[in-house]
C-alpha cells in the first residue's frame, strides 16, 4: 500500500466517522473531505471541484425545482386527492392504490417531497376510514423510495452510477435504462405489503404539538364581492367549483343565515360562505376573481387608506394559540375586534372539537383555539409578546396556482422526453426544464432557490471528488481483489447480490449518494476483473443504496413517518427485511438479463 492510498483512507475514514456521527452537517462534511484531497495534492483543483458542474448535481437541482413547480400549481395535492378516493374504505385497496401511484409520483419528483405531501394525506384517510395510520404510513413511504428506481434522475445514487460509468470511458445509464428494473421493485413492494400486511404493526398514529399546528382544516369565511363573476350564478356551480378544495358548511347573506340551500339559488354581491377548507386554499383565496377572505375585505382594506399606506406590501398570515389564562377566553371574536384593538385580522380558527355555524364573529374563543391571522410585520412583532397566546408561528399555507397546472405539466414530459430521447443532453434538458417552470411563472423564482436543498446539492459535489481519488489513488483496485480472492469462482448472479448487500448495509448509516461513490469504484474494478461488462454491478450498488428498507434511518423519508405511524426500530427490520432479501433477488436477477444476457426466467 503506497503513502497516497494511506492518505486517501485516512481522508475516508474521517469523513465516515464525520456521516455516521453526524457532529457535522453532510454538505460540510463532503466539503472537507473535497478539501483535504486537494490539499493533500491527491487532487488537482479542476478534479476536487468538478462535481460542482457535474451531471448528477445539476440534474439534482433542475429536478428540486420541477418538483416545486408541480406542488405549487396543485398537480401533486390532486394526485394526493385522487389517491384518497380511489383508495376506498379497505386496507389492502388503499394499499394497492397508494403503492403503484406515489412511487409514479416519486419517478419524475424528489421521494422526500412526495412523501412530506402524501403523510397528511395518508392521515386524513386512516382517520376518515377508521383505518391504523402505521398499516398506511410505510407502504406510503417505502413506496416513494422504489419510485425512485424507475427514472435515471429520481435518485442522485443512479446519477452518480452513470457518471462513473462515463468517466471511465463507458457508456452510462439512459434516462429509462433501470426502468424494467423499477418496475419490477415497485411490483415485488405492493406484493410483499399486501401479502404480509399481517407484519405492519396496527397503531392509530401519534399527533403532538407538531400536528397541532400542521392541520388540514381551518374555518374562514369566503366574500362574493361586487364586481364577481358568480354573482347571478348558482349555489349549486359554485359548489360544484370548489367541491375538491373546500367544503361550505353555512351561507349568509346581510348577516342572516340562508336555511333553505337550494342548488339552484344565486349568489349575490356582499354573501358570505362559512367553510372549512386547507392552509394553501386559504393562501390562494386571493388568486380566484372575485372572491376574498371576508375579515381581510372587510378590514384589511380599509387599512390601506391614509398615510400609513407606504407601509404596503409586509402583510403575513402567521398562527397563534390562545393561552388558558388570555383575556379573550369567554368572548367572542367581533366583541375583540382584532382589527381595532390588536391590528391584526382573524381569517381562520380551528378547535379540535368543534363545529361552526354562523359568523366566525359570534363565535367565543376557548382555551386552545387555534387562529390565523393577517397583519402587517410590525404588528404581528408586537403580538408575538402578548401574554393572551401561547406562542405565534408561521402559517403553513402556500397559494397555489391552479390555472398554471397543465403548463407544469407539460414543462415536465418535454423535459422527460428531451432527456430521454438525448435530443438535448440531461443536464440541459433539466436545466431548460427548470427554467422553463420559473418563466412559465408556475413558480416564482424566490421559492425555486428556496426548493432547491443545497446541502444535496453541495453534497454530490463533494462526494464526487472521493470516488474519484479512490480511483486515482488505486484503492478501489485495491478492495476489487480483495473481493475476488473470495468471490473469484463465483457466478455472476452471486457477485451481483454481493455489491447489493455491501450497499444496503452502508446506505444504513451513509446516504445513498455517498454508498454509490464509495463502492460504485470497488464494483466496476471487480467487472473488469471478471472481464465483464461493469453497468449491471454499478446499478446494482446504487439500487442496494436506495432501495434497502432495513431501518428507518436508511432513508429520510422513513424519519418523517416515525413518529406519525409510531413506529419503533424493530418495525422496520421486521417488514424490511423480507422485502430488502426480495428486491436484492429481483434487482440481481434483472441486471443480469439486462446486461449479461442472462435468462429472463428461471
Amino acid at each position: 500500500m503506497d503513502p497516497q492510498q494511506l492518505i486517501f483512507l485516512v481522508i475516508l475514514g474521517g469523513a465516515l466517522l464525520l456521516f455516521i456521527s453526524e457532529k457535522l452537517r453532510v454538505d460540510l462534511v463532503a466539503m472537507l473531505a473535497l478539501m483535504a484531497l486537494a490539499l493533500t495534492g491527491i487532487l488537482d483543483a479542476k478534479e476536487a471541484l468538478a462535481g460542482f458542474a457535474s451531471e448528477p448535481a445539476i440534474i439534482v437541482a433542475g429536478v428540486f425545482v420541477l418538483s416545486a413547480g408541480l406542488s405549487s400549481t396543485g398537480v401533486t395535492d390532486r394526485i394526493g386527492a385522487m389517491i384518497g378516493r380511489a383508495a376506498g374504505g379497505s386496507e389492502w385497496r388503499a394499499i394497492a392504490v397508494t403503492i403503484p401511484t406515489v412511487a409514479l409520483l416519486a419517478s419524475v419528483s424528489h421521494h422526500l417531497m412526495v412523501t412530506a405531501m402524501m403523510l397528511p394525506i395518508m392521515l386524513r384517510l386512516a382517520r376518515d376510514k377508521n383505518l391504523p395510520a402505521s398499516r398506511l404510513l410505510m407502504p406510503m413511504s417505502l413506496a416513494a423510495s422504489l419510485g425512485t428506481t424507475l427514472t435515471l434522475f429520481s435518485a442522485p445514487a443512479f446519477l452518480l452510477a452513470s457518471d462513473l460509468l462515463e468517466r471511465n470511458g463507458g457508456e452510462g445509464l439512459h434516462i429509462f435504462s433501470i426502468t424494467p428494473i423499477g418496475a419490477t421493485l415497485v411490483l415485488v413492494g405492493m406484493a410483499c405489503m399486501l401479502l404480509g400486511r399481517w407484519l405492519l404493526p396496527k397503531r392509530t398514529g401519534g399527533g403532538g404539538d407538531s400536528d397541532y399546528l400542521r392541520l388540514d382544516h381551518y374555518y374562514t369565511e369566503l366574500l362574493i364581492e361586487a364586481d364577481s363573476p358568480w354573482i347571478g350564478r348558482s349555489y349549486a356551480e359554485f359548489q360544484k367549483r370548489f367541491a375538491r378544495r373546500l367544503d361550505i358548511v353555512d351561507w349568509l347573506r346581510h348577516g342572516v343565515r340562508r336555511r333553505g340551500r337550494e342548488p339552484g339559488q344565486p349568489l349575490q354581491a356582499g354573501d358570505v360562505l362559512l367553510v372549512r377548507t386547507s392552509p394553501d386554499e386559504i393562501a390562494s383565496i386571493k388568486d380566484e376573481p372575485g372572491v376574498a377572505l371576508h375579515s381581510v375585505a372587510r378590514y384589511g382594506e380599509a387599512r390601506r387608506d391614509g398615510r400609513e399606506s407606504e407601509l404596503l406590501g409586509e402583510e403575513q398570515i402567521v398562527q397563534a394559540v390562545v393561552a388558558s389564562d388570555s383575556e379573550f377566553v369567554g368572548r367572542s371574536v367581533g366583541e375583540i375586534d382584532f382589527a381595532r384593538t390588536l391590528g391584526v385580522v382573524l381569517v381562520g380558527l380551528w378547535r379540535r372539537d368543534g363545529w361552526f355555524r354562523g359568523e366566525l364573529a359570534n363565535v367565543e374563543l376557548r382555551e386552545g383555539d387555534l387562529l390565523v391571522l393577517w397583519g402587517r410585520q410590525q404588528n404581528l412583532a408586537a403580538l408575538a409578546g402578548n401574554r393572551a397566546f401561547l406562542m405565534l408561528v408561521p402559517f403553513t399555507g402556500a397559494p397555489r396556482l391552479r390555472s398554471k397546472a397543465g403548463m407544469a405539466i407539460g414543462v415536465m414530459l418535454t423535459t422527460v422526453f428531451l432527456a430521454a430521447t438525448e435530443l438535448l443532453p440531461a443536464q440541459i434538458a433539466f436545466l431548460l426544464g427548470a427554467v422553463g417552470m420559473v418563466l412559465l411563472r408556475c413558480v416564482d423564482i424566490e421559492r425555486a432557490y428556496r426548493e432547491i436543498d443545497v446541502r444535496i446539492f453541495v453534497m454530490i459535489a463533494g462526494v464526487i471528488p472521493l470516488g474519484a481519488a479512490m480511483q486515482k489513488t488505486g484503492t478501489a483496485q485495491l478492495f476489487a481483489d480483495q473481493v475476488l480472492r473470495v468471490a473469484a469462482d463465483w457466478s455472476p448472479l452471486a457477485v451481483l447480490l454481493v455489491m447489493f448487500w455491501a450497499a444496503a448495509l452502508l446506505t444504513q448509516i451513509l446516504s445513498d449518494a455517498a454508498t454509490t461513490v464509495l463502492l460504485a469504484p470497488v464494483a466496476f474494478a471487480v467487472a473488469t476483473a471478471l472481464g465483464l461488462p461493469p453497468a449491471p454491478f454499478v446499478v446494482c450498488i446504487a439500487l442496494g443504496a436506495v432501495a434497502s428498507f432495513l431501518t428507518p434511518i436508511g432513508h429520510h423519508g422513513n424519519l418523517l413517518i416515525l413518529g406519525p405511524g409510531q413506529y419503533t426500530f424493530g418495525d422496520f427490520l421486521k417488514v424490511g427485511l423480507p422485502m430488502t432479501v426480495g428486491i436484492s433477488l429481483a434487482s440481481a436477477w434483472l441486471a443480469r438479463w439486462l446486461w449479461l444476457g442472462g435468462p429472463l426466467w428461471p
